[in-house]
């Protein structure tokens, strides 16, 4: 359990990092429309991935006390990345649709990078 906990955290702050680097991109850059969505989806996307790492840490709590779970919060997931199409859609000339989609893939992209630094050899 340490080591999902590191790998929790890990993916947590690389989230941030990303996260921050939109708000410099939006501030600095003439593309804010694009950096607004990269930052709208990828803010959704960050609440995705805390809510998908808890879920699947009650899971796996659940799992040793041999117990069952309602579910690991894929409606939650789903709805809140609708949220963000929506929002897009409703404040066209702030937000750019492509860069929202984009981010809200910015999580597994965190995921797929974490694992390909940080799997282990054995």
């Amino acid at each position: 359990m340490q080591g999902y906990q590191q790998m929790m955290t890990r993916q947590r702050k690389w989230m941030f990092y990303l996260l921050a680097l939109f708000v410099l991109g939006w501030g600095i850059t003439p593309w804010q429309p694009i950096f607004l969505g990269l930052l709208l989806g990828s803010a959704l996307s960050f609440y995705n991935l805390w809510l998908m790492q808890r879920k699947i840490r009650k899971l796996g709590e659940a799992s040793a006390d041999n117990r069952s779970v309602r579910g690991i919060g894929t409606f939650t997931r789903l709805a809140s990345g609708a949220l963000a199409v929506v929002i897009a859609l409703q404040f066209e000339e702030y937000f750019h649709l492509i860069a929202v989609v984009l981010g809200l893939m910015a999580a597994y992209f965190v995921i797929l990078i974490d694992y390909l630094f940080n799997k282990s050899t054995v």
